[in-house]
């Protein structure tokens, strides 16, 4: 896969893990878009290095999009430890 269809991944990526995870997100709409787009790089990077499984070169691999969503939630949980607000 190219960058752009890595960039698009992880959009959607992002937005279905905000949707896993809802609530308020330091960053707002930008922040949400941005932790996706690390988050599917980080899982692409995590699956293939640690669990030996390659990213594909289809756009609609079942693993690809699974190891983005996980990067995507572990980096939206930590941008929200890091960068939340306490709750009032």
């Amino acid at each position: 896969m190219g960058i752009v269809a890595w960039l698009v991944l992880g959009l959607l990526a992002g937005a279905i893990a905000k949707l896993i995870l809802p609530g308020r997100d330091p960053g707002g709409c930008v922040g949400t878009t941005v932790t996706g787009i690390a988050g599917a790089f980080l899982g692409g990077w995590l699956s293939a290095t640690f669990l030996d499984r390659p990213v594909r070169q289809d756009f609609f691999d079942a693993a690809t999009w699974g190891s983005a969503v996980v990067g995507a939630l572990v980096l939206l949980i930590a941008y929200r430890l890091l960068f939340g607000h306490s709750r009032r």
